[in-house]
């Protein structure tokens, strides 16, 4: 989870800063892109300097968190000021898409990316996604002990033995995901179990150092921290190891960060150009390139070679624009979650 600074001061300093590191290339539009970002600052920034190193079209983002800035989207209706919007989870991108605020975007953009990492719907589309996993302490389990699937958590024998980061938007974006896998009742029926059993934590990152630290045995979390860890100095990874689910079950959810255009955009050929530019093999091989350690999901595109491939992680199938955050965070208050 991201934290968020006030929105002028984000506004005012994320402006200079994107635009300092942009002006590689003459301007092709006298007003810059304005993105709601709500993905890794370092990554879209990443993507922001490479576009307009190419085009010469200015990007400024604005940052916060996937629930703070899907709903600010949808207060600002046709009154915002954003462009595009960049999720991590794609929870946030349903919320706006049911608010009828994104533009459909262009056959030749919807094309690079592979039907199953972008909704149906053809408004917005995958830019990057990210492998739930179970993050365990080496010392605490052996292969025969780890769960057979995330539904096990939530069994007795597993009380204090594992933990979450339960209010932000990824592990929500998971619970999303049962509950279109599962139904409801299964899914209130766990998060019961969830709540007798696990041990709260604010962050993945801190789920995983708890993990690693042999504060709890294990933790559901994305791939990414520990990959992000390991390549610097694994202090808050080396006693640890990720397992994964596999088997289509619910722990082998595949999130997809989204990108959309917003229909208010008043630089619409720009914005479009953008998320074309984001999914095409240049943005792509940033993911591969670049220290995310998110998977690339263009068409063709390869991700970072220390990841465990796409292929490999027998994800379930799960249509984007299904995941209902809204339903999710009743269920999560009603079992006392949040």
């Amino acid at each position: 989870m991201k934290i968020s600074i006030p929105f002028l001061v984000r506004a005012v300093a994320l402006a200079t800063g994107v635009l300092a590191v942009s002006m590689g290339a003459s301007a092709q539009s006298a007003e810059p892109l304005v993105v709601y970002n709500a993905q890794h600052v370092s990554l879209t920034q990443a993507w922001a300097a490479g576009f307009t190193k190419e085009t010469g079209i200015q990007v400024v983002l604005r940052n916060g968190g996937d629930s703070e800035l899907g709903n600010q989207l949808v207060q600002e209706g046709k009154a915002s000021p954003a462009d595009v919007f960049l999720t991590e989870n794609s929870p946030a991108m349903t919320l706006v898409e049911s608010a009828g605020l994104f533009a459909p975007l262009d056959p030749a953009t919807l094309a690079q990316v592979p039907a199953n990492f972008r909704p149906a719907t053809g408004h917005w589309i995958g830019v990057a996604a990210r492998s739930t996993v179970f993050v365990y302490n080496k010392k605490k389990f052996t292969p025969e002990q780890l769960p057979k699937s995330m539904m096990d958590l939530a069994n007795p024998t597993w009380k204090g033995r594992w933990a979450a980061s339960q209010a932000g938007a990824d592990f929500q974006a998971i619970v999303s995901a049962m509950l279109e896998m599962k139904g409801e009742p299964a899914t209130a029926a766990w998060l019961k179990g969830m709540k007798e059993n696990f041990t709260s934590y604010k962050g993945n990152s801190t789920v995983m150092k708890a993990v690693n630290a042999g504060q709890i045995d294990g933790g559901v979390i994305y791939h990414y921290y520990y990959f992000g860890d390991q390549a610097k100095t694994a202090e808050n990874s080396n006693n640890a190891a990720l397992y994964y689910f596999r088997n289509e079950d619910p722990g082998a959810f595949v999130s997809i960060s989204g990108g959309g255009v917003l229909a208010t955009s008043k630089h619409a050929k720009e914005a479009q150009a953008f998320v074309k530019w984001v999914t095409g093999k240049l943005g792509q091989e940033i993911l591969k390139t670049g220290d995310s350690y998110e998977y690339a999901v263009g068409v063709g595109a390869q991700s970072n070679p220390k990841l465990v491939p796409l292929a490999d992680l027998q994800a379930p199938k799960v249509e984007p624009s299904k995941l209902n955050s809204k339903k999710v965070s009743d269920l999560m208050t009603q079992a006392g979650l949040l």
